[in-house]
């Protein structure tokens, strides 16, 4: 029936097939992104200086064969891209290898990823290839390099490196993995529950496309002799053939889904094609569970229909939806999560499964309540004009179809609400304040290595650049006893303001902080009169003078309060013999030239490859915390695409089974319009009662979830809003979409059967 019943058998099949196909790409890619994130992650410990007693901290061994010198620079990024960026010297022949590099590059040769190598090419390399010294490409990164086909990479190849000052690197492959906290577990279940239930409804709702031809082909059935029974293992039979077909093109567009995958980077994520490789546990259990409950959904609608060998009965038509057994679903969800109400941070229970079932049973209860409601609403309404009035009465006449097209996307909706109110709540476990003031500065380059001083003269000239405050480091030592001492800062008074509270500064004063607050550095304090000795051997004697003034300290606009030290201004002593000095520079840049911070971090390189660069930021996020919110984003993202793709097909499915009435209506005289119009109000009239309803839903799944986590319960009505637009904006474009094909379906042809 399903596969050789003629045109109309085999249409309905493959559009059937087409819609679960769907949905069983998503499981497949749900079942195979957990090994892509651990794959990615493996060769991002791969490429990492060994944890195990093969790395030595600088100076802390002699040089061996066998030895890599190599300096990561964590800080490096292009715009909002980040850069995994190293300096590498071979000390000896047998040097180890980074993971997908052959060779390690000479002084001026640099190994970089596919990806920069495509930037460097394009338009944009001028921006970035400056940081590179002129180095001469001498090869690329292999996949097992990188973190991805799209990440930005690269090692450059220096003489500058030092056994006393860099790493010492004798293997790779860093094993130091942190556990997830409880926190981040109860994040990833429900995220799990909230993109995964939304395809399993689709599926459930795919299954019964074609309901109404099957149950007359299974009319003329019991006219040839076949009994109930007969009758159903038929519908069953057909089912199955459909979920096996959905099956196959599910895999055909998981396997050309795979292929596109790399061609995308979203938030510094991109993933190999082979990364996607699903379980093949998980992906045997979605090859029995998508037949199963095809057969299982089929059996539960057949249920409400009677076939006798004249025609079809439909036993829900004349009475009312009950609601007390569709309460049950939300409540039994309420049951199961009423007893984890409390800090789950410190239980130490593995309650990842009730909790899953909790969100699944509240969330199912939108889905068993969207029909009750629309039935409910659809009965009161009276008059209109006649496309609101052909809408009305065919939602009077079958509102489960209309719920089971806008179900998919009310689970989705519903939570990610939820989902958003428990992010939202515990976002402070995750976030700390840095204490940075961006009005003061926007951007912080800091040299540690080599001499500071050039590092302010370069970062002025840089093209975009508004204002510069710098200040430089040195530690000095008490003549009588060495065994003190202080930080020694070196600033003009512009630069001393941004780390002193000062009522009036001029070249020649020095002035002393003591500690304030929460203090970081050292706790000798210099008086007047103290001999200090200074430079790189401490041989540099020089007397505080008398005119010393004490004054409070405060923190730079990087939020680091240099606390107890001396700070002095140039005229005060000749710091051209303090030797190398540290230097700090805070600077502003204009808003309206985006690539300034680029420009700095080309003229920063120059200076010296170590120097820090970084854009200030109010607030600091846990990495573990920003990439599970990304997956959630991505997740989202895809699901909501998979859902409006499948929801068309469902649309097109439902208008192709009324093509028949549909042209009668035409050749009685009814306006194309008017049939166009109706089917727009049979849309809206669901999604909007289905949004209403997800709200609901979402809201009490959100402060569910933050009762677990004892936090506050609050909602942000602009991610309501947004996450309500989004949804709308799909079925409005699904609805669209469908507008063509109706136009179609309504030509005269349409009254011709076979």
């Amino acid at each position: 029936m399903a596969i050789a019943g003629g045109r109309d058998g085999w249409t309905r099949a493959l559009l059937a097939a087409v819609a679960m196909g769907i949905g069983v790409a998503a499981l497949l890619i749900a079942t195979a992104v957990p090994g892509a994130l651990d794959s990615r992650q493996d060769r991002i410990d791969a490429r990492r200086p060994a944890s195990s007693g093969d790395i030595r901290a600088p100076g802390d061994a002699p040089a061996a064969a066998n030895t890599l010198l190599m300096t990561e620079l964590f800080d490096a990024a292009f715009r909002d891209q980040a850069v995994y960026a190293a300096l590498v010297r071979a000390v000896g022949p047998d040097a180890p290898l980074p993971p997908g590099v052959t060779r390690l590059p000479q002084p001026g040769e640099v190994i970089v990823s596919p990806a920069l190598r495509d930037l460097l090419a394009s338009k944009d390399g001028d921006l970035f290839a400056p940081r590179l010294e002129g180095a001469r490409i001498a090869g690329t990164i292999g996949p097992a390099g990188l973190a991805g086909p799209g990440e930005l990479a690269y090692y450059l190849g220096t003489d500058k490196l030092t056994l006393d000052n860099d790493q010492a690197v004798t293997a790779f492959g860093d094993t130091n993995t942190a556990e997830f906290s409880p926190i981040l577990a109860l994040l990833i279940v429900v995220i799990s529950v909230v993109l995964l239930l939304p395809i399993a409804v689709l599926i459930g709702t795919a299954v019964r496309f074609g309901g109404e031809r099957r149950d007359r082909r299974l009319a003329a059935l019991r006219l040839v002799g076949a009994d109930e029974r007969m009758t159903r293992r038929v519908a069953a039979g057909e089912a199955l053939a459909t979920a096996l077909l959905s099956l196959a093109a599910g895999a055909v567009f998981f396997l050309l889904g795979r292929q596109v995958v790399p061609l995308f980077t979203l938030w510094d994520v991109s993933l190999n094609a082979g990364d996607l490789s699903p379980s093949p546990l998980l992906a045997l259990a979605v090859a029995l569970a998508v037949p199963a409950l095809a057969v299982a959904v089929t059996m539960v609608a057949m249920r409400g229909v009677v076939v006798e060998p004249l025609g079809v009965t439909r036993r829900a038509g004349t009475t009312r939806r009950r609601l007390w057994w569709r309460l049950i679903l939300p409540l039994a969800g309420l049951a199961a999560l009423y007893p984890l109400f409390g800090d789950i941070r410190s239980s130490t229970v593995d309650n990842r499964y009730q909790i899953a079932a909790g969100a699944i049973l509240l969330l199912f209860g939108a889905v068993a309540l969207l029909p009750w409601v629309i039935d409910l609403v659809v009965r009161r309404i009276r008059g209109g004009a006649v496309p609101w009035q052909l809408a009305v009465r065919r939602l009077q006449q079958d509102s489960a179809t209309s719920a089971r097209m806008v179900n998919g996307v009310a689970v989705a909706v519903a939570g990610t609400i939820g989902l958003q109110m428990l992010f939202a709540g515990v976002e402070g476990d995750f976030r700390t304040d840095t204490g940075a003031d961006t009005s003061r500065a926007d951007i912080i380059a800091q040299s540690t290595n080599g001499d500071g001083r050039e590092l302010p003269r370069r970062l002025r000239a840089v093209p975009g650049v508004t204002s510069v405050a710098s200040i430089l480091q040195t530690t000095a030592i008490k003549a009588d006893k060495p065994e003190l001492f202080t930080l020694v800062f070196v600033a003009d008074c512009a630069g001393l303001a941004e780390a002193l509270v000062l009522e009036r500064c001029a070249d020649g004063d020095v002035f002393v902080a003591k500690p304030s607050g929460n203090v970081l550095g050292p706790y000798y304090a210099a008086a007047p009169g103290d001999q200090i000795l200074l430079g790189a051997d401490k041989q540099l004697a020089w007397t505080v003078p008398a005119h010393l003034r004490e004054v409070p300290g405060r923190s730079d606009p990087g939020g680091f309060n240099r606390g107890t030290g001396l700070f002095i201004t140039p005229g005060a002593v000749d710091t051209s013999r303090f030797g190398p000095l540290e230097g700090w520079v805070s600077l502003r840049t204009d808003p309206a030239d985006p690539d300034a911070i680029e420009r700095v971090r080309n003229a920063a390189a120059a200076v010296d490859q170590r120097t820090f660069v970084y854009r200030l930021s109010r607030v600091d996020e846990a990495n573990r915390f920003v990439n599970v919110r990304r997956g959630l984003y991505i997740g989202a993202l895809v699901t909501l695409l998979l859902v409006g793709a499948s929801l068309l097909v469902g649309l097109l499915e439902h208008l192709r089974e009324r093509r028949r009435l549909l042209a009668i209506l035409v050749a009685m005289g009814t306006r194309r319009g008017t049939l166009l119009w109706s089917v727009v109000w049979q849309t809206v009239v669901p999604v909007v009662l289905g949004l209403a309803l997800a709200v609901g839903f979402g809201l009490t799944l959100g402060a569910v979830l933050l009762r677990l986590v004892t936090v506050p319960i609050a909602v942000n009505w602009a991610v309501v809003g947004l996450s309500v637009a989004l949804a709308a904006a799909v079925m409005t474009v699904v609805t669209l979409l469908s507008l063509p094909p109706l136009w179609r379906l309504t030509r005269p042809d349409g009254l011709r059967a076979e």
